[in-house]
């Protein structure tokens, strides 16, 4: 359902970071990806859910209703900091991410599926769908193919049962 991780690297391959598109895209792209965020919970994550001191991430679960920690990854950390710093413009909004023309609002659920869609199709990536939530099924398959159990991999991706993990991990029969 989702594209290969080689497609995903490619994605990322693509990006400028000369561009402000690109430097908040990639940071989007990265919660994505890397920790398989659905879309509604890369909407709302606010400026306080990041905890600098101690490289944690802290996201609202969209279905569970309850916060998950997750370490904050060198890589992510970065990607999000050259965000902050040099593309967000200050605001009274709380979210992490905005638009880049004013007035600068949160990001909808609809402008980040058209943001990975616009960035998916000209690489002409073969999956279902071409948003966010494929990104999902990419980080998925890699844990899949890292060798974790369902119960990891629903941990990461915040499933309460492994019932809904298996939709992801049917991917990687041999490894299944």
């Amino acid at each position: 359902a989702g594209p290969t991780w080689a497609d995903v690297e490619r994605l990322f391959a693509g990006l400028d970071v000369n561009r402000s598109m690109d430097v908040r895209d990639r940071a989007i792209l990265m919660l994505f990806a890397i920790y398989g965020l659905r879309e509604s919970e890369v909407a709302k994550l606010r400026l306080d859910d990041i905890d600098w001191e101690h490289d944690q991430l802290r996201i609202r679960r969209a279905k569970r209703r309850e916060a998950q920690v997750y370490p904050l990854l060198p890589s992510v950390g970065r990607a999000l900091t050259d965000y902050l710093l040099s593309v967000r413009r200050s605001t009274s909004h709380r979210e992490i991410f905005l638009t880049l023309v004013s007035p600068y609002c949160p990001l909808s659920r609809s402008g980040l599926y058209d943001m990975v869609a616009a960035r998916l199709k000209p690489l002409n990536v073969q999956c279902a769908h071409h948003g966010p939530h494929s990104l999902r099924h990419a980080c998925a398959a890699l844990l899949v193919a890292q060798g974790l159990s369902l119960k990891e991999i629903g941990d990461h991706l915040g499933h309460r049962s492994t019932s809904a993990t298996r939709v992801y991990a049917k991917v990687d029969l041999l490894g299944l």
